[in-house]
């Protein structure tokens, strides 16, 4: 097996400061956080801004920037920003973080999907808020829809080539796999492709084993075990952990961080992100997966290194 690349998911931008008080939102506290998880062991920052003033995600690109050079001159590790954006956004718009920064590896969806948070705006009595936007926010992913249509997708990806960013395929379902498996037919898609299978957001694929291993099944027909590597998401807690572990067993990689899940136990917020890179670290050394180095990770992925980017 190689060694094991784990992602740390500091913020995202779903995680509402209402759900926990030990969410980074400032530049300077996003790469705090990143740094501690380099420290304990992830060897690729997933980043997404935040309004430093009210906590509401960012889509500023000079916020994405400070954020990249604070990180490049404090650690090693990969910067992996999204491409995900906000409900509001033209998937151009989305787009030109690329350009813009140039990253070693960003994200790029695989497929349109119903993407919701709306239960949580349940949870929280008015006056429980920490901020005014969070409820409605919340509320208002009934209805969204989180589109990568085919066309954005070979859009996204011709961006990133000529770039020379490695994306970084998002699967939310089974039916993502067989999206990249017609590009890769098609030749627009060259192999090898990094592959995450994100499980339990709702409107995707749930963090059932039998899931994470029929979506491993089924990248090994459509693409070949040698044309692709892998890491998992499990959404919430014990989710994380449950899949990490099996994917840490199976040869895969692994993300955990505070954008996925709050806990690191029961009903006990995990004060930073770095708590879940730990603990992801001891269960792979308890099962004897080494950890990978970010220039270990840029190795198995085949990155063109943190000199060649634009920050």
């Amino acid at each position: 097996m190689d060694k094991l690349i784990i992602t740390a998911a500091l913020t995202g931008n779903i995680t509402l400061p209402t759900q926990t008080q030990y969410l980074p939102i400032t530049p300077q506290q996003i790469v705090d956080e990143a740094v501690k998880c380099a420290d304990a062991g992830a060897a690729s920052i997933h980043i997404h801004a935040r309004d430093s003033n009210t906590g509401a995600p960012t889509t500023d690109p000079s916020v994405y920037k400070e954020i990249a050079v604070l990180m490049k001159k404090r650690t090693d590790a990969i910067f992996v920003p999204t491409t995900g954006g906000t409900a509001t956004m033209t998937p151009q718009e989305r787009l030109k973080i690329i350009p813009f920064l140039k990253p070693e590896m960003a994200t790029c969806n695989l497929g349109s999907i119903n993407f919701s948070i709306h239960p949580v705006a349940d949870r929280y009595k008015d006056g429980e808020w920490k901020f005014s936007w969070e409820k409605d926010f919340a509320a208002s992913t009934r209805d969204f829809i989180f589109r990568n249509t085919f066309g954005d997708i070979e859009t996204f990806y011709k961006t990133m080539t000529e770039n020379g960013t490695k994306p970084e395929f998002e699967a939310y379902d089974v039916g993502h796999l067989h999206n990249i498996s017609y590009f890769i037919r098609k030749g627009i898609i060259k192999t090898p492709v990094w592959i995450q299978f994100v499980t339990g957001i709702l409107g995707g694929i749930n963090s059932d084993l039998e899931n994470i291993m029929f979506m491993k099944q089924t990248a090994d027909k459509l693409i070949g075990p040698d044309n692709y590597k892998y890491s998992v998401i499990g959404i919430g807690y014990p989710a994380e952990f449950n899949v990490g572990a099996l994917s840490i067993m199976m040869g895969g990689m692994v993300r955990v961080g505070i954008e996925d899940n709050i806990f690191i136990s029961e009903g006990m917020l995990a004060k930073g992100n770095w708590e879940l890179v730990e603990k992801i670290v001891r269960i792979a050394k308890e099962l004897g997966r080494e950890i990978a180095t970010p220039d270990e990770a840029r190795k198995i992925l085949g990155l063109k290194g943190k000199d060649k980017v634009n920050f």
